[in-house]
């Protein structure tokens, strides 16, 4: 398996359960990569949805995927604070310079005080009936959707104290 090394640029492709892309972030800096882990720095990429709509982020934003869990973790630095986006989605698979995940809708939104919102229940719903997500798919999901914000209670992983910011340093020593 051939897993890029730290400073690459590398892709991210997100799909749908039916196989479908769904959203590519044309430029992320890998800060790690292993077979379970991925975590990147990126600022002002490139975004193109399904529709070949195009869109820039607006703010640094550090990534981070797991293989052994079902989202992925999104810290967005701001100005008044790190917000995440949580993606819950399969586990992510290297494919040449291409972090790859398929995305299930549920989204949840951490903001810096540790609250959250969970998002696009309704989208989760329809999209399981029209692709046919398996039980056991729609069990993992909801799994996983406890697992998170038992992360965000307990300040793990990339809710940790200092892991963005972290990260975050280590991008920018890309950015020369």
């Amino acid at each position: 398996m051939f897993i890029p090394k730290a400073g690459s640029k590398i892709q991210i492709h997100s799909y749908k359960h039916n196989g479908n892309i769904h959203r590519v972030w044309e430029e992320t800096t890998l800060l790690k990569g292993t077979r379970t882990v991925g975590i990147g720095g990126n600022d002002r990429t490139l975004v193109t949805e399904s529709d070949g709509r195009t869109w820039i982020t607006r703010e640094p934003a550090i990534c981070y995927f797991h293989a052994d869990h079902w989202f992925n973790i999104i810290g967005m630095i701001r100005q008044d604070g790190v917000y995440y986006y949580c993606n819950l989605s399969s586990p992510f698979a290297w494919d040449g310079g291409v972090l790859k995940y398929i995305d299930y809708d549920l989204d949840i939104k951490v903001f810096p005080d540790m609250t959250y919102n969970i998002l696009d229940e309704d989208e989760y719903e329809l999209h399981r009936r029209e692709m046919n997500y398996p039980e056991e798919i729609d069990y993992i999901l909801k799994k996983n959707v406890n697992d998170l914000i038992h992360w965000i209670r307990q300040r793990k992983g990339p809710f940790a104290p200092d892991f963005v910011d972290n990260w975050y340093e280590r991008f920018l020593t890309y950015r020369s």
